[in-house]
């Protein structure tokens, strides 16, 4: 398995949340959470050519993932119910407060559009 530096990982903690932080997505407050999981954006980027979302499998087809290219389109709405998104990188800012629990968010993915 490819070895990520932590210095990728930490430029794109800064290049996304510049980025995402202004479209109301907000990095989980357990870094250490946050950085696995933008290590598993890089590894799909090198994979496939995409950063689709580390907690999917991807069909590695551009076309077919569009939808969970990350920030995928669920984010949004499982935000907006639950206060994360499926794999808690990006929460609101209440999620990370505490002010609302901590549940499982459900897949919102069609069977349709998994690839198996």
């Amino acid at each position: 398995m490819t070895s990520i530096d932590r210095a990728e990982v930490e430029k794109l903690y800064e290049t996304l949340r510049k980025v995402q932080e202004p479209k109301g997505y907000y990095f989980n407050k357990d870094k250490e959470k946050v950085f696995e999981l933008l290590e598993g954006l890089i590894l799909n980027r090198q994979r496939y050519g995409y950063m689709c979302c580390p907690c999917r499998l991807s069909a590695n087809d551009r076309a077919k993932d569009k939808d969970i290219i990350c920030p995928c389109v669920y984010s949004l709405p499982d935000i907006k119910e639950y206060g994360s998104c499926y794999c808690n990188l990006y929460v609101s800012p209440e999620w990370n407060e505490e002010k609302i629990p901590h549940v499982y968010v459900p897949e919102r993915r069609p069977p349709e559009k998994m690839p198996f």
